[in-house]
């Protein structure tokens, strides 16, 4: 059967259909390409934490040389301990008190979180309609007119749900009755079980304050180089430089309070006995030490006159008592002349002299 085409026409036609397979191939992959630079729609915000778990979508983003973790739609975090901050794309920010576990979906301007455990604090102005999703509620923040959603859910150390309107009002659904109620603004409430019933005063007993979980970017460490050797230094053979000596050490202060030390006696067992003996308490001993302080000695010298010192005290002596027959005087003792050799002469020149006269 001959062709409808002469062998030229037809070389050409082929050509022609390659040429525009390829370029529709190009334009394809420009559309991929293109699409895949586009920003990601299901972006929910970036968390930052010390010590927060994310698994599922996600990605890490690099801002100012810091990485950053996105949370995309599908995500779920543990914040195991501390405070976790989650600032949203569409505005508005969410604090996490921690032990918390939740996960996070969103559907064009609806955010959804589901809790499990720990505190959130919702603050948001203008940004994403946010509804808290827990085992048996459903919470939703509701704007009064066009002011801001401010409110906390969470549980606290007994289980018990604590919610919190501080700015606009919070919408509670029982999930399985349907029955709901509003908590106005600047209330507090606490649930037990979830039950809508058994409303209490929460009393302060949920706490997560934004002021906490605010980010704070860790120090910029700048790497400096290490010096060159100069020629001086590289001319100069190892072992020319000084020895510097090490800085001593301080001695720790001595303790100046008692030393006890308790001296119990060894424990016997006997594989024999069915009852193993005891200790004897009278045996153990309690010694106490303790440091004794070293005598203080002042040397130097004292100037200035010296106190005047009293004079000695005469003490009395008592009198003697008297003889009862004293001793009568001989008369040689009362005689003068008979004392000594040169009044016997001085008595007898007198007699003489009064003889003469």
């Amino acid at each position: 059967m001959p062709l409808p085409f002469p062998p030229k026409p037809r070389r050409s036609a082929l050509w022609l259909v390659a040429a525009v397979m390829v370029v529709a191939g190009a334009a394809v992959l420009t559309a991929v390409t293109a699409r895949s630079d586009e920003p990601v729609t299901d972006s929910v915000g970036i968390i930052d934490g010390a010590a927060v778990a994310v698994t599922g979508p996600m990605r890490i983003d690099v801002s100012h040389g810091l990485p950053r973790t996105v949370l995309r739609s599908g995500s779920d975090v543990i914040v195991k301990s501390g405070t976790a901050r989650l600032d949203l794309t569409d505005g508005g920010t969410i604090s996490i008190c921690g032990p918390a576990h939740f996960s996070v979906l969103r559907v064009g301007n609806q955010l959804t979180l589901a809790l499990d455990t720990g505190t959130i604090h919702l603050s948001i102005e203008h940004g994403p309609a946010v509804t808290v999703y827990t085992p048996l509620l459903q919470i939703q923040p509701i704007a009064i007119g066009d002011g801001p959603q401010d409110a906390l859910v969470g549980f606290d150390t007994t289980g018990a749900m604590c919610v919190r309107a501080y700015r606009g009002a919070v919408r509670l659904e029982q999930q399985l009755t349907s029955q709901n109620i509003v908590v106005p603004q600047s209330s507090d409430i606490l649930l037990v079980n979830g039950q809508l019933d058994g409303l209490r005063s929460g009393g302060d007993r949920c706490a997560c304050d934004p002021e906490l979980t605010k980010y704070s970017p860790p120090p910029h460490l700048e790497v400096v180089p290490p010096a060159t050797p100069t020629e001086e230094a590289n001319a100069k053979p190892l072992g020319s430089g000084e020895i510097v000596s090490p800085l001593p050490l301080d001695k720790p202060a001595a303790k100046e309070g008692p030393i006890y030390k308790i001296l119990v006696p060894p424990l016997i067992y006997n594989a024999n006995a069915e009852v193993q003996p005891e200790v004897d308490t009278s045996q153990i001993v309690v010694l106490r030490s303790v440091r004794v302080r070293p005598t203080l000695i002042f040397q130097g010298r004292v100037e200035g006159d010296s106190a005047a010192t009293d004079p000695p005290v005469a003490v009395p002596t008592p009198p003697r008592p008297a003889a009862a027959n004293p001793p009568k005087p001989s008369a040689k003792s009362n005689n003068p002349a008979s004392n000594s050799v040169v009044d016997r002469v001085v008595h007898f020149v007198r007699k003489l002299w009064s003889r003469g006269s």
